[in-house]
This record gives structure tokens, sequence and C-alpha cells, in this order.
């Protein structure tokens, strides 16, 4: 027969000091392991909802950001006459040819210069991008050099407020409005005339076109049209993918160097609770003879054991979940290895994320309380009877 739930955890609480300090450092390790799936979830969050899954983004071929494309004017304008393009309810179709630029712009937490997107737009490109919305100011006058800029950009760098003027492309640009984008990686961008900022930059050509599809399951066909023309050699991606994709080398990397020092962690924190669950054992050898006597089985006791580390391991992975959960209200700021912007985003808790720290805790329980589970089982019953 098995021994009784309450035995593993009432000599949990009895040494509830131990307990707390091998519980306590079981929650360090899974914090860590936590609060980094969280920033990597929060960064691909924040670059996938950027997208929208009814647009189309055309770059240059063999060009995977926007900063290294370019496409002519003419290139662009049949870009823009597709079949499977919509229209808005002014009958003009709902296309956006922007130029994508970076600039250095000095951080206010540090004063270090870092990069910053400029975005120039198009009549379509609020349209296209319903999460934007002007919380402060008012939008740009098309044909001047006003901008707007993103809720993180007015934030965080300095002379980028509104009512302020920055300094590139050798003139002057007004801020003239503030807006919010949400999670999405705008927020984190500049945005003015396209044809405005072009000749600023010495450019005649732009970076992207985005197209609004009438239906987001024709986006197969546009990317036919577009990627079998010889004249047009472009490149055609799904918003949404598109900007995932810009996501995938800093989520590597930062689930790599998140799992190695979780790893090395992880190794003190099992090593910690096979110290703790071999002293249970060394204390209670009277009380393992006691329950073999009584006709528990070696099998019992060993799962007995191993329930103990259990709980030891869940407690300190709820004690790290619920830690790292607190990171949620913080927004963390980081260079895009893709495009070398700057990017604000925040840590995002998902449910799989939660189930997969606390599987790893109940790992790490379990690793650490195998070896005394497999001594306490082993006692010979006469003389763990006899142990003083």
């Amino acid at each position: 027969m098995p021994v009784p739930l309450a035995y593993s955890w009432r000599n949990l609480r009895t040494r509830w000091l131990t307990t707390l300090l091998t519980a306590g450092g079981m929650a360090l390790v899974v914090f860590v392991f936590t609060a980094t799936l969280m920033l990597a979830e929060g960064l691909r969050r924040t670059l996938v909802t950027t997208g929208s899954p009814g647009n189309a983004i055309v770059l240059r071929k063999g060009s995977d950001t926007e900063i290294k494309s370019s496409i002519e004017r003419p290139t662009a304008s049949a870009m823009a006459t597709q079949p499977e393009i919509a229209f808005d309810g002014q009958g003009r179709t709902m296309v956006a040819r922007e130029t994508v630029v970076l600039i250095g712009l000095p951080k206010k937490s540090t004063g270090k210069v870092a990069n910053v997107t400029i975005r120039g737009t198009d009549a379509a490109s609020l349209e296209l991008r319903p999460q934007v919305r002007l919380i402060a100011g008012r939008l740009p006058r098309p044909g001047t050099p006003e901008v707007m800029v993103g809720k993180a950009v007015a934030s965080g760098f300095t002379g980028a407020g509104l009512g302020q003027s920055l300094h590139f492309g050798k003139r002057e640009w007004p801020v003239v409005g503030v807006f919010d984008a949400g999670t999405t990686g705008f927020s984190s961008e500049i945005w003015g005339d396209a044809n405005q900022l072009m000749p600023a930059f010495g450019r005649n050509a732009y970076s992207t076109v985005v197209a609004g599809l009438r239906d987001p399951a024709l986006f197969a066909a546009y990317r036919q049209a577009i990627e079998t023309d010889p004249r047009l050699q472009a490149e055609t991606w799904r918003e949404t993918r598109y900007y995932e994709k810009q996501s995938d080398r800093m989520r590597k990397f930062l689930t790599v160097l998140g799992v190695t020092l979780t790893v090395i962690f992880s190794l003190g924190a099992v090593i910690g609770a096979t110290i703790t669950m071999y002293s249970a054992v060394a204390n209670r050898v009277p009380e393992i003879g006691t329950l073999r006597a009584i006709g528990f089985r070696r099998g019992a006791i060993l799962t007995a054991f191993l329930l103990e580390s259990l709980f030891l391991g869940l407690l300190g992975g709820i004690s790290g979940v619920a830690l790292a959960s607190c990171l949620s209200f913080l927004t963390f700021s980081t260079t895009n290895f893709q495009t070398f912007s700057e990017l604000s985003f925040k840590f995002t808790l998902t449910p799989w994320i939660t189930g997969l720290s606390l599987a790893f805790a109940a790992i790490m329980g379990v690793a650490g309380g195998f070896f005394p589970a497999v001594r306490a089982a082993r006692l010979n019953i006469v003389a763990a009877l006899r142990d003083d």
C-alpha cells in the first residue's frame, strides 16, 4: 500500500527552514529560466503583432530587412496594380510605398546614441496599420518635414518629445505628434512623409511596398504574381511572418544564453536538494524502519521520498514563476540584431511558459531526491529500527 501524501508534505513542514532554503535556491533557478523565456516570447509577440495577416510586404529580392531593400519607383507602381489589392472608401488602392532608414539618437537613460528606425510613409500607411493611433499632437502634414514619433521613442530619447525638433538629413524635423502602437514594434519608430525623407537621405528608391489584400487568402496569388514577374526582382512576405522572422536571431540568442545559465544554476539547485533529502533520510532512519515493519514496501518508501522532493521542487517552481510574473510590468529595450535598431518590448508570461517552468522545477526536485529516496528504500528493517 502507498504511503499517504500527507506524510511527505508534513515532513517538509516539519523541516521548514531547510525546506525554505532549498526551495529558495530552486526558485531562483526557475526565475532565471522563466524570465529568459518571457523575454524571448515578449520580443516575438512584439514583432508578430506589428504585422497584419491581411497585408503583404514586398522587398527587393535577396533583402532580408526593409533597411537593406531598394525598390525603384516604376517597380513600386507596378506592384500596386495587382487585382488582389483592396480599395479604400475613396476608391484608392490600399498600397503604401515606404522608405525605412536608421538614425542615431541619444538615449535619456544613458546618454549613449542608439539607432532608431525612421519610416517614410505614404497616404495609406496609417489605414494599413490600424493599431497605430495618435495620442498627442496631430498628424504630420503631407509635403512637409513634420514627423510623429512612437511613444517609446518620445519617452526614451532626448529631443524626441512633442514640440521639439530632430536634426538629421541636414535639416530640422519638427515633432508634431506622438502615437501609440500598443505592444508592436511601430512604437519604437519615427514616421514622416516618404517624399520628404527620401531626398534628405539621398535616396531615389523606396525600401518596401506594403499591400492591403482584399482577402488574406489571396496572399499566395499576390506573391506568385510578384515573384514570377522577372521585371520586378522582388520577394513577398505575409507581414506577420516577415516581422516574426525579424525576431529569430535575437530569440535564439536569448534562449541559448538563458538555457546555458539555467543549466549551470540548476546543477547547484539539484545538489542542494540532494543534500537536503539525504539529511532527511539520515534523520528519519528509525521512522523508515517503522514504516517498513508495519507493512509498507520498498516501492512505497521510494515513492514517498520522491513525492517529498517533487513537492520541494514544485514549491520552488511556483515561487520562481510568481517572482518572474512581476517582470510583466516592466518594459525592456534592446537592439534588434536583424535591423540594429532600438526596440522596446515587454516580458510576456504565457500558459506554456508557466507549464514548462513548473515541469522543469519538478524535474529538478525529483533529480535531487532520487538517490536519497533509493537509499531510504534500501534500508534494512532491523538495522533501521536499531538506529539511535
